[in-house]
């Protein structure tokens, strides 16, 4: 448990929609003790006066850089994390960014879907539980993942970080519909209710930055990719939610039963991942931490089709962190989650 008896947690960041869903799940956790909820343009305000459904009677306060927690969620914009993350980690501090801004190793890469600069060591350990239990275990400043790159990743990796003798992926092509909670609390036009009510539709296609999280993670890049890769994002009139389709093309033929039996051997020690017998629906993950995975048909030309569902704000998002959390501290990763 890194020393703590039990730790100190703070949000910065804490009045937008995941750090609202920090609070909540930190709040209730057995194990640590939430410190501060830090906010910008909302400090002064209490919990409540945002959130009414919060079992939290906190005020947001203003981050003045004292470091009194023992472990820091960062819930912040992209490029923000980046001035606070280095003064956390120079004091000792647990850090768990939930921003982009330390996911991608390669500095060009940021700059071209980001659109914001950064050094080449601006990088945090990935933490995807699923696949890098043992790193995320032994670090003390974690990068979490994007919510289209968990329900992605998690939807490829049996078929790509595979045994040799398998299936080799060619291309893949993916579809993914999020609810208007994943593009954050701030009022935009096109986001309002006479915009989006009965509407869906499509939007950074073929350049959404959380390509190059999904590649990298997968063994290649978004520079070079080593297999065709499309992904299509799309926006729905759902509070929150991750629905994806992946059309995968093999170099051959394999069963539905058979990638199935691959997909549960993948993931026999993930506790917040479920291969389906049925196709999954955004309403069986709301407001949990798990992934939903179906593997719904493949074709004799080695076509698969395999969907996954998430909630953007909890697996997507805070309660992927707190996973993470929970590895870090050596506590059952599941402790709080369920």
């Amino acid at each position: 448990m890194r020393g703590y008896k039990q730790p100190t947690v703070s949000v910065i960041g804490a009045s937008g929609y995941s750090g609202a869903e920090l609070t909540k799940i930190l709040a209730r956790h057995p194990s640590v003790k939430l410190d501060k909820l830090y906010a910008f343009s909302q400090a002064g305000k209490k919990t409540t006066d945002l959130y009414p459904w919060l079992a939290v009677d906190m005020t947001y306060e203003a981050y003045d850089g004292k470091l009194d927690s023992d472990i820091y969620f960062l819930a912040l914009p992209h490029g923000e994390a980046l001035k606070l993350v280095p003064d956390l980690r120079n004091a000792g501090k647990m850090v768990i960014d939930l921003s982009g801004d330390f996911r991608l190793k390669n500095a060009e890469e940021h700059l071209r879907f980001y659109g914001r600069e950064k050094t080449d060591d601006a990088w945090m350990t990935y933490a995807m539980p699923e696949l890098f239990h043992e790193e995320i275990r032994n670090a003390t400043a974690v990068s979490n993942p994007g919510c289209y790159a968990t329900s992605i990743i998690l939807g490829l990796a049996p078929l790509i970080l595979k045994p040799q003798d398998s299936a080799k992926v060619n291309t893949v092509c993916c579809s993914g519909i999020s609810g208007i909670s994943g593009a954050g609390r701030t009022a935009k036009t096109e986001l309002s209710f006479s915009e989006m009510n009965d509407n869906i539709r499509a939007y950074k296609v073929a350049r959404h930055q959380h390509t190059p999280e999904i590649l990298q993670t997968l063994g290649t890049s978004a520079t070079e990719p080593s297999f065709g890769f499309t992904f299509t994002p799309m926006i729905a009139p759902l509070t929150r939610g991750i629905y994806t389709i992946l059309n995968i093309a093999l170099d051959k033929h394999l069963p539905v039963s058979e990638i199935t039996e691959l997909y549960r051997s993948f993931y026999i020690s993930a506790p917040f991942v479920r291969v389906r017998e049925m196709p999954p629906e955004i309403l069986h993950v709301a407001h949990t931490n798990f992934c939903d995975i179906h593997v719904a048909e493949s074709g004799k030309d080695g076509s698969v089709v395999v969907i996954t569902a998430i909630d953007n704000l909890v697996k997507g998002a805070a309660g992927q962190a707190v996973q993470n959390m929970n590895i870090m501290l050596g506590y059952d990763e599941a402790l709080g989650l369920t």
